[in-house]
């Protein structure tokens, strides 16, 4: 084993920075919170590059003494704590005295400070931990420090940021998340120059909310509050409008500081899985005032973990004030449908998984003729639709259920987005076709459907058992995957374009990921600050609530990582669109249920789903006779 050197300052500086400096959010953070401990009532944020190359915080708080300029930047030094005992009655943001220290050591850093007694202010300029300057300058009474090109003394980790817009809306994450905690400070972010967050004083926090998140998630939330001797807890709820496919929209405080907690997660969480659909997170802000003597913040350098002396006190306040208040709301808003029936509205529906009220839609959708390549299927003599009868019942079966097979030489409001002309798409098309009609089983004589849900078929003394759900979705996934691989996505536009209102995190990964949305089918125009205006998408899609799915498409991706491969986003995105596949209790006719199963014979790969689920099974006589006994 080697010999024990001991590190320099320099080394040793840049290594504790690592700890507390992360990426420019980390810097943002500990700025702003140094902001607010110091009373301000403004903060103005101004990042350039994702904070890459400058991050700029100002704020009216009461600023450092002068002679103190040069303490701030040295390492463990601080105004909030004098000795160990401090460490247990913390109500500050800040305690530690690292972060100006480890901010200067990676960075090269101004500061301009000036107090209230002061007719002058003084400026501090630091560059890899070195003092460069230190000189008096007029200034307003307050804080203003610039940090420019983070780590540019430690190119090892410069290479393991994320792209610029990333980069940024993590700033704009946290930006976000203190504004929530700091309702009465008015907050400011401009990215590159352009406003992305403003946030005004008040006392009411839901204007902030409203702020932050739109008018929508304003209007779908509702209060709590619970108390204990030793704790408080309070805040806002999401319905299940607004719940989500991420946590990113989750936000909780203990003592006005953003942490992250399982234990306070999972309470809320559990709170809700009575009102929510699988999969879904639930909207909420939650505060929780305790005692600072009864938890420990002093577990993580950047102070987002913290551990409290009684977990399961805890965990039963949130859980019960947030269930009753859950309870209390559901109950409310059956009320309010009860007082307000009119016998001529439309039916409402409230047998809906999410709780919502669906009411019936009068719209008569436009058919589209298709073709199943079925010598017994015709069209009716207008045209104008396709409709499957059984003999046996009044089953109608709309293309809404079963559009997979469109021709290349469908004449209708349909945009194949390719540079070539359409006869030699149609050439190409038709050679594919011709190249790959080769069935991957044989052909099968149906028997029947089971539950709505599998067709029963059979061939050879073998019976199929098909799931049509899993079949057609397989069909539609294989169709939409090769118009991927061809660029010939069959797109639709809409009557009335849909707008969507995204905060910041959400349109980053938008702006980040729109070559991909433009390649699956969709056309989407920028609309205004972090709003975007869908015009077009892909037809595969049929019947779906846009803004829903188009929300769910994001939370995949970020749920994805940045380290995903544009194949692996690709065939996301071509899953989650195969939603206008035969559902489960769909009655079919056979002439339905023979189309079907034709068509899955020849796709490229029919015996699982794009979920990885099997579409059939297969159970030769020989099972069935040992099934019953008649064989050993």
């Amino acid at each position: 084993m080697g010999r024990i050197n001991v590190l320099d300052e320099n080394t040793s500086n840049k290594i504790a920075a690592g700890e507390v400096v992360e990426r420019p959010s980390s810097v943002v953070k500990e700025l702003v919170e140094n902001s607010i401990d110091a009373g301000a009532k403004n903060i103005s944020i101004e990042i350039l590059e994702g904070g890459q190359k400058s991050i700029k915080i100002i704020d009216d708080g009461y600023g450092i003494h002068p002679d103190d300029i040069e303490k701030a930047f040295m390492s463990h030094a601080t105004s909030k704590i004098s000795n160990i005992e401090d460490i247990y009655s913390i109500n500050t943001l800040g305690f530690r005295g690292e972060a100006l220290a480890s901010i200067a050591a990676v960075s090269n850093t101004t500061l301009i400070t000036r107090t209230q007694e002061f007719d002058f202010g003084k400026e501090i300029s630091i560059s890899g931990g070195n003092l460069v300057n230190l000189k008096e300058v007029g200034a307003n009474v307050g804080t203003t420090i610039t940090v420019n090109d983070i780590f540019f003394n430690v190119p090892a980790r410069q290479k393991f940021l994320k792209s610029p817009q990333r980069e940024g809306a993590l700033i704009s994450d946290i930006i976000e998340r203190l504004s929530l905690a700091n309702s009465k400070v008015s907050f400011k972010m401009l990215n590159n120059e352009k406003k992305v967050i403003s946030t005004y004083c008040t006392e009411d926090i839901t204007e902030t909310i409203r702020a932050i998140y739109g008018k929508s998630t304003y209007e779908n939330i509702f209060a709590f509050e619970g108390h204990s001797d030793i704790a408080s807890v309070y805040g806002y709820l999401g319905n299940a409008e607004i719940s989500r496919g991420s946590r990113n929209n989750q936000s909780i405080f203990v003592n006005k500081r953003f942490i992250k907690n399982k234990l306070i997660t999972t309470a809320v969480e559990t709170a809700f899985k009575s009102f929510l659909t699988i999969n879904k997170y639930p909207f909420f802000v939650l505060f929780l005032d305790i005692y600072p003597e009864f938890i420990d913040v002093n577990v993580h350098p950047t102070k987002s973990e913290i551990k409290f002396r009684d977990e399961r006190m805890i965990f039963k306040l949130v859980f019960d004030t947030v269930h009753e208040a859950i309870k209390r709301n559901f109950i409310k808003s059956f009320d309010t449908v009860g007082m307000s029936i009119d016998e001529n509205a439309a039916p409402v529906n409230l047998a809906n998984n999410n709780n919502e009220m669906l009411f019936k839609k009068e719209e008569h959708l436009v058919q589209i003729p298709i073709d199943l390549s079925v010598n017994n299927l015709k069209s009716d003599s207008k045209g104008d639709s396709i409709n499957f009868m059984n003999s046996d019942s009044k089953n109608m079966f709309e293309y809404s259920k079963l559009k997979s097979t469109i021709p290349d030489d469908f004449d209708g409001p349909i945009d194949f987005k390719r540079e070539k002309s359409d006869s030699t798409l149609r050439e190409k098309s038709t050679i594919e076709v011709e190249a790959k009609k080769i069935p991957k089983f044989n052909e099968l004589n149906v028997i029947g459907q089971f539950n709505s849900t599998y067709i029963l078929a059979e061939n050879n003394s073998e019976l199929y058992i098909i799931d049509q759900h899993a079949a057609h979705e397989k069909i539609l996934f294989e169709k939409y995957m090769k118009q991927l691989k061809n660029s010939n996505i069959a797109v639709q536009a809409l009557i009335t374009p849909v707008v969507i209102e995204l905060n910041s995190e959400d349109y980053s990964y938008y702006a980040e990921n729109e070559d991909i949305f433009t390649n699956t089918g969709f056309n989407i125009e920028v609309f205004g600050e972090n709003t975007i205006s869908i015009r077009e998408v892909p037809i595969i899609l049929g019947e779906v609530n846009l803004k829903s799915f188009f929300l769910s498409l994001l939370d995949n991706l970020k749920n994805m990582g940045s380290g995903e491969t544009t194949e692996i986003k690709y065939n996301k995105i071509a899953t989650m669109a195969c939603k206008s596949a035969i559902k489960a209790n769909d009655a079919l006719s056979y002439i339905e249920m023979k189309a079907l199963i034709e068509e899955l014979r020849f796709i490229e790969d029919p015996f699982t789903c794009p979920h990885g689920r099997p579409t059939i099974i297969k159970m030769t006589l020989n099972e069935l006779e040992k099934r019953f006994k008649r064989i050993q």
